[in-house]
């Protein structure tokens, strides 16, 4: 029964995050309680881009925490968790153009040029676009092998990901220090997965 729920309460607690910017949004338009703060813009960008990379750095753990835990189930949500990163990628990207630039398209091609964090956050969601349009079963099976190189490329997105925070912090480093610590214990978790055969066998519950 556990099983069998998980994956709707987790869909709606990836979507929480979302729904309460959004409500925010529409209480700025309509005059009510102003919930985005003295800069809305400013807030709905850091917003949507600590969302994307909370949730990047939640499918790089699915791994070692199904082999540490030894739950096999944790696999059933690491799709799911991805596809949501995306979307808040999507979300940051959109208050960009719009709340940022204005949907100034004569803008948007320097502003990505010129600003090397823009650069480098850009770079992660075009890396992370093939990967959300081929994470569904269909995609797999006609990809094959194939597809799970592809997604090897999230890899690299997660350190754009953390290059970008890194890039734009004003005054204190604390969440490029946590993300970047984090990725990298996850990632190092699956290079000395791959070669240690002691670290493959070991399990905290065993």
């Amino acid at each position: 029964m556990v099983k069998v729920i998980a994956k709707p309460v987790v869909f709606l607690l990836c979507l929480l995050p979302a729904a309460y910017l959004a409500y925010g949004v529409y209480l700025a338009f309509s005059g009510g309680e102003d919930l985005l703060g003295p800069d809305p813009a400013q807030y709905l960008a850091l917003e949507t881009g600590e969302w994307a990379i909370r949730f990047l750095i939640a499918s790089l753990a699915i791994t070692p925490l199904r082999f540490l835990l030894n739950m096999p189930s944790l696999f059933r949500l690491r799709r799911m968790i991805g596809v949501y990163a995306y979307f808040y990628v999507c979300l940051h990207l959109l208050v960009f153009l719009w709340f940022l630039l204005g949907w100034q398209w004569d803008n948007i091609g320097r502003e990505i040029a010129e600003r090397p964090y823009i650069t480098i956050g850009f770079s992660s969601f075009v890396l992370l676009t093939p990967l959300a349009a081929t994470s569904f079963n269909v995609a797999q099976r006609k990809l094959g092998r194939k597809w799970k190189t592809l997604h090897r490329l999230t890899y690299a997105c997660v350190i754009l990901a953390v290059l970008h925070v890194v890039w734009i912090v004003r005054s204190s480093y604390f969440d490029a220090v946590l993300y970047g610590g984090l990725a990298l214990v996850f990632l190092g978790y699956r290079v000395l997965r791959h070669y240690s055969e002691s670290v493959r066998k070991y399990a905290i519950f065993g």
